[in-house]
Order: structure tokens, then C-alpha cells, then sequence
């Protein structure tokens, strides 16, 4: 299987594990996200490690994209996603060896960048998260009781945290609510790759997570607080992205996030001072303007539009 048919395959699954009853985040009713133990099935796992510059790279395989650091003093990951492909990254790291990891990042709660803690969590020391994002994890589980106990981080921070890892320096900043209540992004400093997790859904409907805190006004704020934080040429790792576009991209496509969610809102916004119902808004399975993000079934569009329609009316 090529890339470009392995980013189609597991795009569709994403999409359709993600609406699924039972799914992805075990959603059985819009917003309402809760964490797994395990992936959801699907075809047969394919896995990448792609490198990007100085020891930095990502990894695709099921769920949210993995960045990773393999230098010669410091071992370093972003994400887990679930047991399979974190038992997978484990042992076929480029440059790790037997060596533990001196960090794992959680970028959010989301299960499918946080089931493979467990695996993570022997060979690993330390695991760090946005201090909001224990809770939320374990506020997902007991939604969904059979994912059993979720293992979190042991290192947590309000608002930034930083570490040397041999010639590279990471730091963590928490730019306010978004698509979750605990997202953050990371950067690569020396790099210059920051790996801003689901703040960024590349040309794909995101998952707009309200039971997780998902406030979609202050994810536009958030996205130009972290646009104007990092440099205009910085490198980005997403942690999903359609076939076309991919997980890696530029400022750019940052603000084409931002212009989607500007152009939700607004959208709802109109419709409201129409006089349409929520159930008639969220019929519509694709937004005009964003034909890139256009789904042909199983469309995420009708959850973002209850999200912003609870939000604006106070619901």
C-alpha cells in the first residue's frame, strides 16, 4: 500500500470510527466523547515513520499522528494513539534502540492519542500533559466503563512547561479551551516544528468535543494566540489530515483552520437569526466554501453545527 492510499484508508476509518456508535471516542451522542482501550477495528494496521530535520519526525499508523525525537541523548514522544500501533512505534523507533523514553507528551485526552499510555508507561520517564487532561481522561472512561482505568500523566502544567532533551529543547504551551478543555501544542525549538495535535484537523471536519470542553470561539482565539507565538516559517505536525493535504503543513494551513471554524460560526449564526431549529441546522452534511473538507458520507459537519448552535444559544 502506498501513502497516499494508507492516508485515504485511515482517514475513512477515522471518519467512520469517529461518527460510529461505539466508536473511536465511544460517542453515542453528538459532543459526547468518551476514551477506549483499544482502537475500534479497521483494516489492517500500516504504519510510517516519516523523518522531517535534527531528529525530529512523525509516525502514522491508527489514531493521532505521533512526533517523535530520536537524538543521541534524548529519546522523545508526542502521543501514543492505541496499544497496537504504540506497541508497533515502540519497538521500530529509528535510532531508539533499547533506550526508555525521557518524555512522553500527551497532546489532549482523546483516546485515540492517549490508549497507548499503558504501553508507553514501563518504558517511559516521564509522561507529561496539560494538568486538565488526568481528569478529562478519566471523565471519558466513565462514560465509557468498559475502556477500563486510563493511564495519565504524572507531569502536568497550567500553561507552559519546557525541558532540554540533548541538543534540543521542547516546551509545551496551553493557549485556552479549544477542541478540548486540555489542548496543547509542542514545540521542537532548534527544529523550529511545532506538533499543535487535533488543534489542527487538516482539511478534515473535526471532532468538536463538548462533554470534553470543546469551545469553538475560543479555538479561533487559540489558534492565532499560538499562530503569533511561533516563527512565520515553523514546520507543523497535525494530528489528523485529509489524503490530499496530510499531517504536516505550514502556518497556511493554521489559518485555514481558523477561516473553517470562523466560517462555522458565522454559518450558525445566520441560521439562527433565520429562525432555524437545531435539528434543521444540523442536517447539512457539507459547508459551501470547503470543498476540501467535504465529506461523501458519515459527515462530521452536523455535530460541529449542534456544537455552535449549543454555544451560541447558551444550550
Amino acid at each position: 500500500m502506498n501513502r497516499r492510499d494508507f492516508l485515504i484508508s485511515s482517514s475513512a476509518a477515522i471518519s467512520l470510527g469517529l461518527l460510529a456508535r461505539g466508536s473511536l471516542f465511544g460517542q453515542t451522542t453528538p459532543g459526547n466523547a468518551a476514551t477506549p482501550a483499544a482502537a475500534p477495528a479497521g483494516p489492517p494496521l500500516v504504519t510510517e515513520f516519516k523523518k522531517l530535520r535534527r531528529g525530529v519526525g512523525y509516525f502514522t499508523g491508527r489514531g493521532g499522528t505521533i512526533g517523535w525525537l530520536s537524538g543521541e541523548h534524548a529519546v522523545v514522544a508526542i502521543d501514543t494513539q492505541f496499544a497496537e500501533p504504540a506497541q508497533r512505534f515502540i519497538a521500530e523507533m529509528p535510532g531508539r534502540g533499547d533506550r526508555p523514553f525521557d518524555v512522553v507528551i500527551n497532546t489532549h485526552h482523546h483516546g485515540d492519542h492517549t490508549s497507548g499510555n499503558a504501553t508507553f508507561r514501563p518504558v517511559t520517564k516521564k509522561l507529561v500533559a496539560h494538568e486538565a487532561v488526568p481528569e478529562l481522561q478519566r471523565a471519558a472512561a466513565r462514560r465509557s466503563p468498559q475502556s477500563g482505568e486510563p493511564t495519565v500523566a504524572d507531569t502536568t502544567f497550567a500553561t507552559t512547561w519546557r525541558m532540554e532533551a540533548g541538543d534540543e529543547i521542547i516546551s509545551a504551551q496551553f493557549f485556552g479551551p479549544a477542541h478540548t478543555g486540555g489542548d496543547i501544542a509542542v514545540y521542537f525549538e532548534r527544529a523550529n516544528i511545532v506538533h499543535v495535535g487535533d488543534l489542527v484537523f487538516n482539511r478534515l471536519y473535526p471532532v468538536t468535543d463538548k462533554a470534553g470542553g470543546c469551545q469553538v470561539r475560543a479555538w479561533i482565539a487559540a489558534l492565532e494566540r499560538l499562530q503569533n507565538t511561533y516563527p512565520a516559517d515553523a514546520l507543523y505536525i497535525f494530528g489528523h489530515g485529509s489524503a490530499k493535504f496530510g499531517v504536516t503543513g505550514s502556518k497556511a494551513d493554521v489559518e485555514q483552520m481558523a477561516t473553517y471554524l470562523n466560517a462555522l460560526v458565522a454559518h450558525v449564526e445566520t441560521a439562527i437569526k433565520a429562525g432555524k431549529s437545531k435539528a434543521e441546522i444540523v442536517t447539512q452534511q457539507n459547508l459551501d466554501g470547503f470543498e476540501d473538507y467535504h465529506a461523501p458520507r458519515n459527515s462530521r459537519l452536523p455535530t460541529n453545527l449542534g456544537v455552535v448552535f449549543d454555544e451560541l444559544t447558551g444550550a
